[in-house]
C-alpha cells in the first residue's frame, strides 16, 4: 500500500487533507501515479500554494528544484522560486528540515505532511502546514514532489485548529 489513513488522520488542515484525498484517487494498485495523472483544473483550490519538485540525483545525494510554484509562494518567499533549487530559497534554519523531508519522501517512496513555524524571514509569525506527495514516471521511483502548502499566522492557529476540530468532530 502507498500509504493509509493513519497518515491522513494526523493532517490538521481540511485542506491538507482533500490534496492528499486527490493524490490517493490516482494511485492505481499500489504504483505511484506521474505528473500527467495530475489535473490542476481538479485541485484550483489549491493551486497559490502548491508545487512540483524535480528530484534530481547527484553524487553527493538527491538535489531538489522546483518546476513550478504557484503564486501564492511568490507571496511568502518575496520572489519567484519557480526554478530554484532548494538551497537557494530563503529559508533561514529550516533548509536541513526540508531536505531531510524531501529526502525521506523520495527514499521512502511515501507521502509525508506535518506543521512547522516558518523559518522564512518576515514569515515567521507565521505556521506552514504543508503536505509532501511522491509523483513518478515509471510508477516506483520518485521523480517528482507535489507540495501543498497553507500559511496560517501563528496567533490564529489555535483558532483554525478548534474549528477544524468542531467540523470533523
Amino acid at each position: 500500500m502507498i500509504a493509509g489513513n493513519a497518515l491522513r488522520h494526523q493532517m490538521i488542515l481540511p485542506e491538507q487533507q482533500a490534496v492528499y484525498d486527490y493524490w490517493r484517487s490516482k494511485c492505481k494498485s499500489g504504483i505511484l501515479p506521474s505528473r500527467d495523472d495530475i489535473d490542476p483544473s481538479d485541485l484550483s483550490d489549491y493551486l497559490p500554494t502548491m508545487s512540483i519538485v524535480d528530484v534530481t540525483d547527484k553524487p553527493t545525494g538527491q538535489r531538489f528544484s522546483y518546476r513550478l510554484a504557484g503564486t501564492g509562494l511568490y507571496e511568502i518567499y518575496g520572489r519567484e522560486i519557480t526554478g530554484s533549487t532548494l538551497e537557494s530559497l530563503p529559508l533561514g534554519s529550516r533548509h536541513v528540515y526540508w531536505e531531510r523531508i524531501l529526502g525521506r519522501v523520495v527514499d521512502r517512496a511515501r507521502p509525508s505532511a506535518g506543521a512547522v513555524r516558518s523559518a522564512i524571514s518576515g514569515k515567521t509569525h507565521m505556521a506552514q502546514f504543508w503536505v509532501r506527495l511522491p509523483l513518478s514516471q515509471n510508477g516506483t521511483d520518485v521523480t517528482m514532489i507535489l507540495g501543498f502548502d497553507k500559511f496560517v499566522k501563528l496567533s490564529d492557529v489555535q483558532a483554525v485548529v478548534t474549528q477544524d476540530d468542531k467540523i470533523s468532530a
